[in-house]
């Protein structure tokens, strides 16, 4: 008895030691995302994704990097805009972006891994975008897409974001403004209270997955096979670890950590954080969304797009030698310690920006509150 609660103890320090290596990075990516948010009106974004076409899918794109990293929200959002006008490709190209080439994706994977993985996370969702766009046909017809349209239009409305000082001044007015900030620190909270639950159980899989010898990564790995065939096994299997383990967003990235140190290849990582968007509590919602027949073949299509894009972006990177080559993070490595250094120093800046935001939604709150009761 006493070794198992050894183990759970082992277990809770390591997944609360690997929160603290990126407290700080995850509260600047989402008060950034945040301001982005807030500050341009939802309007300008439906306007620019009416259509389809290379224009509507780049500011798609665009728009999507600088929105949330929540997987849950850019599916709400993604249907918002196809019941809309914006055609299957632009859709789906805002959910890709809002998920893969967001900052705060980025700076977990940067301070976790490494800078190489954040750079291939952000041209492989350049990629992946564009390989969904190209292959679009081949798994949806337009009369599969319009009869989608016509169910999404049935569907609820899904989570909005407050923009309500985003109509008025420049950027300038905003930053001296107490509601655009307002309207930060609602949007701010927003996405915590949709996505704590998500990173916790990311943070709380790596913390125990870790404890985990090396025997469970070699039988979930090809590690002692020709390079060509790891790799393929392993574009396949992160994917569908990334389906079952039921964590999406930037819940993954705790757990790619653990899988990197445990002997997953590089093009194995990027597939695994990649497949956020077809865990199954998603594929549901695709369902609830679209229909059933939509919803299976943009799923097949996401895992088609997947595994391809993360096998271009490791033949790119292995051909400009940006593969790490060097000994793999430990577990030690990966979750870390806590010392007087500059990590305590940005966490503490971090925690203190966490509360004044929190603090500074209670009004928005308040507001709303009063507004639902009025009505």
């Amino acid at each position: 008895m006493s070794g198992v609660l050894d183990k759970i103890g082992q277990g809770l320090e390591q997944s609360l030691l690997m929160a603290y290596e990126v407290w700080w990075a995850l509260v600047l990516g989402f008060a950034l995302s945040a301001i982005v948010q807030a500050w341009v009106p939802r309007e300008r974004i439906e306007g620019a994704l009416a259509g389809s076409g290379f224009v509507p899918v780049a500011k798609a794109t665009g728009l999507g990097a600088a929105s949330s990293s929540c997987s849950y929200a850019a599916i709400a959002i993604a249907k918002s805009l196809f019941q809309k006008g914006a055609s299957a490709a632009t859709a789906l190209a805002f959910q890709f972006a809002s998920t893969n080439l967001v900052w705060e994706l980025g700076l977990v994977l940067w301070v976790l891994i490494g800078w190489q993985f954040a750079l291939a996370e952000y041209v492989g969702g350049i990629l992946l975008i564009a390989l969904m766009v190209a292959g679009l046909r081949f798994f949806v017809s337009p009369r599969l897409e319009e009869q989608a349209r016509r169910h999404a239009q049935e569907a609820q409305a899904g989570h909005v974001h407050q923009t309500d000082a985003a109509e008025t001044g420049g950027w300038r007015a905003r930053l001296a403004s107490a509601d655009a900030w307002g309207d930060v620190a609602a949007n701010f909270r927003g996405d915590w209270l949709m996505l704590w639950k998500e990173i916790g159980l990311g943070f709380l899989l790596a913390g125990f997955i870790g404890l985990l010898g090396d025997d469970f990564f070699n039988f979930l790995f090809v590690t002692d096979a020709p390079p060509l065939l790891r790799t393929l096994e392993n574009v396949v299997v992160g994917p569908v670890i990334a389906i079952l383990s039921f964590v999406c967003s930037i819940g993954n990235v705790p757990l790619a950590a653990v899988l990197w140190s445990g002997g997953i290849s590089f093009a194995g990582v990027i597939a695994f954080i990649f497949a956020d968007l077809i865990v199954v509590p998603i594929v549901l919602a695709y369902r609830k969304y679209y229909g059933t027949a939509f919803a299976l073949r943009i799923t097949a299509l996401m895992f088609v797009t997947i595994v391809i894009a993360a096998l271009l972006v490791d033949g790119l990177f292995s051909a400009v030698g940006l593969v790490p080559t060097g000994p793999r993070p430990s577990r030690e490595d990966v979750f870390g310690t806590i010392e007087l250094d500059y990590k305590l120093l940005l966490n503490l800046f971090g925690a203190i920006a966490f509360v004044a935001l929190f603090w500074l939604s209670r009004g928005r709150e308040k507001a709303a509150h009063c507004e639902a009761h009025a009505h």
